[in-house]
């Protein structure tokens, strides 16, 4: 079972589900995975950080494998934080969390959600999956 956060935002009805923990898409695609995401100030500071580390290495004159580690020592960082930059722009748009469920997947997680969601919480007009 997986942890997932449910995110509504009144008005258009429009729920997200979030999984909580790491991301294999941010951690491989890191800025291009923000930017599937729409979160475009983070896009700028991964893109931004991956060239400043890009450049100090080349100037610090850092091997190839010392490099290459940072590299991924930044990738597993971003790996496990990119899901809470997600919630924090789910929420600067209008988005609010209203649950937390636990589930195989996010379909599921909706699921749930909407099945054991009291009448008339938020996102219960939602058609889920």
């Amino acid at each position: 079972m997986r942890i997932y956060s449910i995110h509504y935002r009144a008005g258009d009805q429009d729920v997200v589900v979030v999984k909580e923990g790491f991301s294999w898409g941010a951690f491989l695609f890191t800025a291009l995975w923000a930017l599937w995401h729409r979160l475009w100030l983070t896009f700028l500071a991964l893109l931004v950080l991956l060239l400043a580390l890009d450049a100090a290495a080349d100037l610090l004159g850092l091997s190839e494998a010392i490099a290459s580690v940072i590299g991924l020592a930044v990738s597993v960082w971003i790996g496990y934080s990119a899901n809470d930059w997600r919630r924090r722009g789910l929420e600067r748009r209008g988005y609010v969390l209203s649950a937390v469920v636990a589930a195989q997947d996010g379909d599921a997680a909706l699921r749930r959600y909407v099945d054991f969601a009291p009448p008339g919480a938020a996102g219960m007009g939602v058609g889920a999956a």
